[in-house]
């Protein structure tokens, strides 16, 4: 201990300890004796020295302290002495036990700082799961679970699943109560995992519509004073009476569960009391409804309310409450950020990018949503009031256009002024419609192109072209985008049969609205004019992927097969038009057409007989079915038809004279006779019915066969002058334009074969039906789609466009 003394306060303590020490320079090992002769040979493989001071083969060599002193190594790994000291200087002695090293070794030790000799550590101790309570966590994991699940399964829309699992779980449940009880922990029940799995339960019997268990599982809750809150479940319950239309009921547990409700929760008690309001509707009890409402409206405004209190007062017929109500409708707080605040401004880069990440974000389209829903209520609300709050409509739409441009929703009082327009045309008066629609002419571009979208609809339907082109060129001036104003230019250009530029602004207006169909149908209808079957295919393709059950879209398809030689397509694509109409007059007709062509005499007749039935004034129909009762050799039958035939064409003397001929046929000549000679006192000169009147005189030997004859040979003799003189004149004029004199000869050989007026009547093979697609209530002509703006009825809630109803081909 002489060389031990204690630190002296001059002294650095921990000095020395960054100095360098050459022990450990391993560039220096090639030159180490000791070093190099125990990597030669098992020198370094020999157990450690049992020495109390262990020597190595570096062992003598002197070291240079942190004081300079040479000192001798103490240690078997070369690690200088601690305490040494240096001119009588002393440092502090440092500990070594917690590296590992202990100052009594005994003969074999080891190294061993971890204590890796022990062995691993002993496995954790199994659990006991025969144990009570082990049991009872396994039951409340399991029950938890499928409560779990249960939910998953509804919110997925597997609703019997989510019943099966919450009955599963109200077992499990049951049977970890029943093991608490036996176990002895019957007080520690958890109240919670009860609640949970009645509750889920319930929910799931009242989103199967069993209303009956939903109720009672209800009314365990309800009724069970250690489950707090419970109470607000007859909100539950009110909500399944509501559904079965027993709504005393309903009110009496709305109001129980308002009685529950403290004062705290007000966003509660407000949608119970707006419940309330509209089971008073559903009553017809308007005035209890209206106390409701404008508690709400006086609490905590809002816009399904306002409306509501909006139709109470329409319902009672209160005029000065309705404008109160609409004036409070319209001042309803949105709660909602200026569209500016999503503008992003040039100069902040990061507000920018914050910005460009929230301007579609959820928030932002709820944000959207609940503003559409406001505009949409807001214009419901104004088109209902406008023709009762005033003397007359029109006053009233000023007065709420007035209201509405002295609130937040100035953008709505100019398509209010269009719903008046809209609102004359449904009254008939299209002249006041059109002046209103013309006073847009000098707004804003987008108002202006909607207001003359619609004059261009207006002018088409009247068949006054120039104008509705008119109009159409200015409302694509005001708004080239708009894809309504390109289909209704395009449709004049179509009446015009400039069918190429036609095209060129249907698909103009495709590129601006890829979803909008009125153009996509008459750029097809485009295409068949222009014979361009395959390309007027491909749209009518596309249109169906889009319109699935659209008749005009099916009947054009099978039209097309039709055209394309494809006879058994045609007839799949018209039955689906069946499918879709089943009463489709013109389409059983043309399916008929299709099935007499392919030779199927009798489905043809099945078709064509259900298209008489639906409508009896189609001529070719009823030509087509007198003659299939002829060739059948039922010719009593066919009587019938050409008697219609007749009704629909008085004029045409051949359906009188099939009448007679079936008469005549079937064997009642006393029939055919009074029938010809009817038939000659209509025609007094027809040669058909003067041979037939003579041949049946003759055969029932009559007196007026003479007469006859003589009638006969008369109106034979004159038609043959009038012919004779019309050949000559024909042929005069053949002549005069033609240097051969063979051609004319040859025309005038061609102009005596034809059979005359007068000649007797052969019944033809029925007509090629017109391939127009037609209503039950008659044929109408092919004409494109227009694509003027419109706004809906009361009753709706969405704009759409006036003119895009599918117009027939």
């Amino acid at each position: 201990m002489e060389n031990v003394h204690l630190a002296v306060e001059d002294d650095d303590l921990y000095s020395g300890y960054n100095d360098y020490n050459p022990t450990f320079d391993s560039e220096e090992l090639e030159n180490d004796v000791g070093f190099q002769q125990a990597v030669r040979t098992s020198h370094g493989r020999r157990p450690p020295m049992t020495a109390k001071f262990p020597g190595t083969a570096i062992g003598a060599r002197p070291l240079v302290s942190s004081f300079g002193s040479r000192i001798p190594m103490a240690s078997s790994m070369g690690r200088p002495m601690t305490g040494a000291v240096q001119d009588g200087a002393a440092r502090p002695m440092t500990a070594v036990r917690a590296a590992g090293y202990t100052s009594s070794l005994t003969r074999g030790s080891t190294f061993d700082p971890l204590g890796q000799s022990r062995g691993p550590a002993p496995p954790l101790e199994a659990k006991n799961e025969d144990a009570a309570e082990e049991k009872i966590k396994i039951l409340e994991k399991k029950v938890n679970d499928l409560i779990e699940e249960s939910c998953m399964a509804q919110s997925m829309g597997s609703l019997q699943l989510a019943l099966e699992k919450a009955k599963e779980a109200g077992r499990k449940e049951r049977a970890l109560v029943r093991q608490r009880e036996q176990s002895g922990n019957g007080d520690h029940i958890n109240l919670d995992l009860t609640y949970s799995v009645l509750l889920n339960l319930a929910n799931q019997y009242a989103n199967n519509e069993m209303y009956t268990e939903a109720l009672n599982s209800y009314q365990v809750i309800v009724k069970n004073k250690m489950f707090n809150n419970a109470g607000r479940l007859k909100v539950n319950m009110a909500n399944i009476y509501f559904k079965q239309k027993n709504y005393p009921k309903a009110i009496k547990f709305y109001r129980m569960a308002l009685d529950q409700i403290s004062n705290a929760h007000k966003e509660m008690r407000i949608k119970i009391m707006q419940n309330i309001g509209v089971v008073f509707v559903r009553m017809g009890q308007y005035t209890d409804a209206i106390t409701s409402f404008e508690h709400i409206m006086s609490e905590s405004p809002n816009i399904k309310t306002g409306f509501n209190l909006i139709l109470c007062y329409y319902a009672i017929g209160d005029r000065d409450r309705m404008k109160k109500a609409f004036q409070k409708l319209i001042s309803v707080p949105l709660g909602i950020d200026d569209e500016d605040k999503y503008i992003p401004s040039n100069d902040d880069a990061t507000s920018n990018m914050v910005i460009e990440a929230i301007k579609n974000d959820k928030l932002h389209q709820m944000e959207r949503d609940l503003k559409v829903l406001a505009e949409k209520y807001i214009m419901t609300a104004a088109k209902l009031i406008a023709p009762v709050i005033e003397s007359s409509f029109a006053t009233g739409f000023d007065c709420c256009v007035d209201m509405v441009k002295s609130s937040q929703y100035v953008e709505l009082a100019n398509d209010l002024e269009i719903n008046k327009a809209i609102t004359y045309l449904r009254q008939k008066d299209f002249n006041q419609a059109v002046e209103t629609l013309k006073t847009f002419e000098k707004k804003d571009s987008r108002v202006k192109s909607a207001a003359a979208t619609n004059l261009s609809f207006l002018y088409f339907l009247e068949k006054d072209y120039d104008q509705a082109d008119r109009y159409a060129d200015l409302a694509m001036n005001a708004d080239r985008y708009n894809p309504a104003a390109l289909i209704n230019k395009g449709n004049t250009v179509f009446v015009k049969q400039d069918y190429e530029k036609a095209a060129e602004f249907y698909k103009e207006a495709l590129r601006n609205d890829s979803s909008c169909t009125e153009a996509l149908y008459n750029l097809g209808l485009t295409y068949k004019r222009l014979h361009r079957l395959e390309e007027a295919l491909d749209c009518f393709l596309k249109l169906h992927a889009i319109l699935r059950n659209s008749a005009q879209v099916m009947y054009q398809l099978g039209h097309l097969y039709e055209l394309l030689e494809d006879p058994q397509q045609a007839i799949e694509w018209l039955m689906q038009v069946i499918s879709v109409t089943p009463t489709d007059p013109q389409a059983l007709a043309k399916l008929g057409e299709l099935h007499d062509g392919e030779g199927d005499k009798s489905q043809a007749f099945q078709y064509y007989y259900d298209s008489f039935r639906y409508f009896p004034s189609n001529i070719d129909v009823i030509e087509w079915l007198g003659a299939y009762y002829i060739e059948t050799q039922f010719c009593e039958k066919a009587i019938q038809y050409f008697e219609r035939a007749t009704l629909i064409q008085p004029t045409q003397v051949k359906w009188q004279l099939m009448v007679a001929s079936c008469y005549r046929r079937s064997g009642n000549y006393q029939k055919a006779l009074e029938t010809y000679k009817d038939i000659h006192r209509k025609f007094p000169e027809n040669v058909e019915c003067l041979r037939f009147l003579v041949r049946l005189c003759t055969d029932m030997g009559l007196k007026e066969v003479q007469e006859y004859a003589t009638m006969l040979k008369k109106v034979e003799k004159l038609k043959e002058i009038r012919e004779q003189g019309l050949r000559n004149k024909r042929a005069g004029r053949l002549i005069g334009h033609s240097s051969n004199s063979m051609k004319g000869e040859r025309l005038s050989a061609k102009m005596r074969s034809l059979p005359g007026s007068n000649e007797p009547y052969e019944a033809s093979n029925p007509k090629e039906l017109d391939a127009s697609y037609v209503d039950p209530l008659g044929p109408q002509m092919e004409r494109p789609k227009t694509g003027a703006k419109k706004r809906v009825d009361d009753d709706d809630f969405a704009d759409e466009e006036l003119g895009d109803d599918l117009l027939p081909e």
